[in-house]
This record gives structure tokens, C-alpha cells and sequence, in this order.
């Protein structure tokens, strides 16, 4: 079992939170991830199959960029995955 901290960078509300937990927990090898967007930190707990350097990767691309990294295009990209989070959080669960 791994576990691995990456400092990023945007996280401004649960929407941002919940859109990075979601992404994150779709990466090979991931079982658990926390974010804590008051600390700007995110926790993933993992198998051995967990690649950090891809998982920093997707959270770039995403916008949340590790700590030092931060670029105007990234803080654009973060809105947009802001938004994306806090409309799921909104979502009625369908029903089956």
C-alpha cells in the first residue's frame, strides 16, 4: 500500500474538492483520495500500480497544478472544473 501527498495549487470550494476526488479516483491503482482545499493538499492511498507523476499529470490538466506550477491557462481550467463539480454535487441521483 502507497500513499502520497501532492500540494496544488486553485482549490477554491467543495466543487473544485469534489471534481478532483472524482478524477483522481478513476487513476490506476487509486483507492482512497482526501482533499483538504483549506491546505491545498490532496491524500491518495493506493496499490502498488499508483503512478504519482500521472496522477499530477491529470490533476494539471485539470488545472490544479502542483504547488509552483501555477499558470494563467491552469486557473482558467480550474473554474471549469469548479463548475463541473458543483453541478454534480447538485445532480438529482437518478433512481433506478
Amino acid at each position: 500500500m502507497k500513499h502520497i501527498n501532492i500540494a496544488v495549487e486553485n482549490i477554491k470550494c467543495g466543487g473544485c474538492e469534489n471534481s478532483i476526488r472524482k478524477e483522481v479516483l478513476k487513476q490506476t491503482g487509486v483507492l482512497a483520495v482526501h482533499v483538504d482545499g483549506e491546505q491545498q493538499l490532496i491524500s491518495i492511498t493506493g496499490d502498488d500500480d499508483m503512478d504519482r507523476a500521472h496522477i499530477a499529470l491529470q490533476l494539471e490538466r485539470m488545472g490544479y497544478p502542483e504547488v509552483g506550477h501555477n499558470t494563467v491557462l491552469s486557473k482558467m481550467k480550474s473554474y471549469v472544473s469548479c463548475a463541473v463539480g458543483r453541478m454534480s454535487d447538485q445532480a438529482p441521483e437518478a433512481n433506478p
